[in-house]
């Protein structure tokens, strides 16, 4: 480390160090301040958004005279939030939003002065530093950090130059991950959008009665008037209906549904079986799964290759797909696909059903294996199943190449993180580490 770096406490870098009760006592905000589920004016970043760096389907939302009354707690880009209770000293770098931002409960917010500190180098010595940081927060119970324990934290600053060098090499690969993550997220959408699309609207066939003049069923009316457009616009692949009914029948189970396709039990389709223990198990690099996710990494696998897993215990609506090889605890279930072409088509016709309603626990949220046999399944074609699945293997596949991607740069940017920051690695040198991973 040459002599131009320089240690100093963060309040020196402190343009503005604030929190959601800055703007008044608890009365006043709960009258002026209503947390909403559907889209408004601003964004209440919080904790449970940039812990998970989801800001797609965990939002919650303000008005207009919300975000006014909360005046003194504005978030912009360039911002640095910390956690300030619980995980305490966990920090995030605000990105650009497409509309206003406002900082919730339990947060601090913490703007640099840029004449002085580069905000990304500050959030990334913050991140490189952060059990530095969390060792200032105290308590017995619950851990949290105080505005003064944030002003007397350390920071080591090279010149502003170097700090723009450091913050463009780890932020490059920070841009590069998100990236990814966003892509995944559009794929993501396009699998849903064609399950849908096939096989809950039922385009294709709607399109082929269209075309053959058959009736429409009252049901479908407005979607047929939908797709009578599209065709006169010449705006539908008309290639992909081909393979498809052209008229409906109706099922007393389901009402209308596309002539000579069945209704089957889950049974017929899927083999549920039950996790096991984990505790016994080694570290290694074979991902377990509970009701709530990924749990840690063995050494051993339940199971290789497709497979739905549906929750026993707990979150009941937490359906994955995997293909792999992977463990299940005993709060997830797992199934073994009796039929070819099937499972990606049971991971989004489950994903479909609400399963909190069929919930048979009292205490903690239960699903058994007798309910989920004797669940009916809509039984498509399997030519159409076939061409589901291969149109879904290309966006899973890009999924998957995309996650080891972001897993290998994540990796290399929490190895050079640190370096970097110390000054163990010159800029010029990381520079080309950096090129050479994102080519």
């Amino acid at each position: 480390m040459g002599r131009e770096w320089k240690t100093v406490k963060l309040g020196e870098l402190l343009e503005l160090l604030t929190d959601y009760h800055a703007n008044g006592s608890y009365k006043k905000l709960k009258e002026h301040v209503t947390l909403l589920d559907e889209p408004d004016y601003a964004i209440m970043i919080r904790t449970t958004n940039f812990e998970n760096n989801n800001f797609d389907t965990s939002l919650k939302y303000i008005t207009k005279d919300a975000y006014e009354f909360l005046k003194k707690s504005k978030v912009f880009c360039g911002d640095i939030v910390m956690n300030k209770i619980a995980n305490a000293g966990s920090c995030y770098y605000v990105h650009n939003f497409k509309q206003p931002v406002s900082l919730a409960m339990n947060l601090f917010l913490l703007r640099i002065d840029q004449s002085l500190a580069i905000p990304k180098y500050i959030f990334f010595y913050l991140k490189a530093n952060e059990n530095y940081v969390k060792s200032f927060a105290e308590g017995s119970v619950t851990k949290t950090i105080t505005k003064k324990a944030v002003k007397n934290l350390d920071v080591t600053l090279p010149s502003l130059s170097k700090q723009k060098a450091i913050a463009h090499i780890l932020g490059s690969l920070d841009d590069k991950i998100e990236l990814n993550r966003q892509m995944n997220a559009t794929l993501e959408g396009m699998a849903q959008a064609l399950f849908k699309s096939w096989f809950v609207d039922f385009d294709p066939v709607i399109d082929n009665a269209l075309a053959a003049g058959n009736p429409i069923p009252e049901a479908f009316a407005a979607r047929a008037e939908t797709r009578r457009k599209a065709l006169a616009d010449w705006t539908v692949n008309r290639d992909v209906a081909k393979h498809f009914p052209a008229a409906f029948q109706f099922s007393g189970e389901m009402g209308w549904i596309p002539k000579g396709w069945e209704m089957t039990k889950i049974s017929e389709l899927l083999e549920v079986k039950y996790g096991k223990a984990h505790k016994n198990l080694s570290e290694g690099h074979i991902p377990v799964y509970g009701s709530g996710g990924l749990m840690r990494h063995a050494d051993k696998s339940l199971y290789e290759g497709e497979s739905v897993l549906i929750p026993r215990k707990g979150t009941l609506s937490n359906i994955l797909y995997l293909n792999e090889k992977f463990w299940t605890v005993d709060t997830m279930f797992y199934t073994i696909p009796k039929i070819k072409f099937t499972p990606k088509y049971m991971f989004y016709h489950l994903k479909s059903l609400d399963f909190e309603s069929m919930n048979v626990g009292s205490a903690v949220p239960s699903m058994t294996t007798k309910v989920l046999n004797e669940l009916l399944v809509l039984m498509p074609e399997k030519m159409m199943l076939q061409n589901f699945d291969a149109i879904l293997n290309s966006y899973f596949l890009k999924i998957k190449e995309n996650n080891t991607q972001s897993k290998t740069l994540s990796n290399l940017r929490d190895t050079l993180l640190p370096k970097l920051i110390s000054g163990e690695i010159r800029i010029p040198e990381a520079e080309k580490i950096t090129e050479e991973a994102l080519a």
